[in-house]
């Protein structure tokens, strides 16, 4: 029965991984062959991942954890500079994401702290609250606020789940909104324009909003059945920005249309939907039961914020969309991600 499971599971992967390919060859046909590598060791990972022993990875994450504490750092001092942003370290000939690859790690650190006994001690509650604060500040001095928020949100999702009383949790919600105003000194002129312009899409329609404008235009002209694989004009004749990274399920919907574009969330819900049941199978075992939890907490944000912004629904971020957009640090990291819940 469980590899029926499995195979339940993986179904819906191998669906997401043929859209994100055929999608690449509509919109960047030369960067396919790159696509079709990352894809394989993406599977390569996963399939060696979900035979992982849970025991193993329980009792060995500080190790891991302290490895990618130092490639944030090495990150920030000696990667490369992007667009004002330090987010990659060239790794002989991979440019290697760091907040990407930590995805898993991250899980399996927080699953391991407030999976413990005694987790509601002062002692353990600090520790887990380092374990989360050290990464989150070194990803919003790449500067990355997306992935900062996106890691904040999973963890407090674990955290809540590992049984802390929603009282605290409320108190803790009260003590985060009277913070933001000192967030929004902290951020970056570019990132407030973000948050202004998806406020106000009206603003600047050539400089400011102009990304959202395209994305949303570029999704009404792909219609009921879209303009056909490659023939997407907004894509093709550059109109929109990143339209095969942030902007790539804008780019798929101009290509397949609303039935794509559906065919796509109902893939991603299919994934969330095991996840969801591995979950309810995994209550009586509290590591597993947490990971699990913070998967789905990091692929159902992702998807709801990527999919939203390129709907003009959220802020424009640099969250990626999984499997759709082209990057292979997402792509690896999220199968690395998905086989060890599928291991749990």
């Amino acid at each position: 029965m469980k590899s029926l499971e499995d195979v339940w599971f993986i179904l819906p992967l191998v669906g997401l991984s043929l859209f994100g390919a055929f999608n690449i060859f509509g919109i960047r046909p030369d960067l396919l062959t790159n696509y079709i590598f990352f894809l394989a060791l993406g599977w390569a990972v996963f399939f060696a991942a979900q035979r992982t022993k849970t025991s193993l990875l329980e009792q060995n994450y500080k190790i891991l954890y302290i490895l990618f504490i130092v490639l944030f750092v090495a990150t920030i001092l000696l990667g490369d500079d992007i667009r004002g942003s330090k987010r990659w370290i060239q790794l002989f000939s991979f440019r290697f994401q760091t907040s990407e690859f930590f995805k898993p790690v991250f899980l399996l650190a927080m699953a391991a702290v407030l999976s413990s006994a005694n987790r509601f001690t002062p002692r353990k509650m600090i520790i887990a609250s380092v374990l989360f604060v050290v990464p989150a500040l070194l990803i919003f001095l790449q500067p990355d606020l997306g992935s900062m928020l996106l890691y904040t949100a999973t963890f407090l999702t674990m955290f809540y789940f590992s049984g802390l009383s929603t009282k605290y949790m409320f108190r803790a919600g009260i003590f985060g909104a009277l913070m933001v105003p000192f967030g929004w000194l902290l951020m970056k002129d570019y990132q407030k324009a973000r948050v202004i312009g998806f406020f106000n899409p009206d603003i600047d329609p050539q400089g400011l909003t102009y990304n959202l404008k395209q994305s949303i235009i570029s999704i009404g002209s792909g219609g009921f059945d879209g303009k056909g694989l490659g023939l997407g004009t907004q894509s093709r004749f550059r109109f929109l920005p990143e339209f095969h990274t942030d902007f790539a399920f804008a780019s798929l919907v101009e290509q397949f249309g609303f039935i794509g574009g559906l065919i796509i969330l109902m893939l991603f819900a299919s994934v969330m939907y095991k996840l969801i049941r591995k979950i309810f199978h995994s209550k009586d075992n509290e590591f597993p039961y947490l990971y699990l939890i913070g998967t789905a907490a990091f692929l159902m944000i992702e998807v709801v914020i990527n999919i939203g912004m390129n709907m003009g629904l959220m802020p424009v971020t640099g969250i990626a969309l999984p499997f759709i957009s082209y990057g292979g640090s997402s792509l690896v990291s999220t199968m690395i991600m998905l086989g060890l819940a599928l291991a749990m």
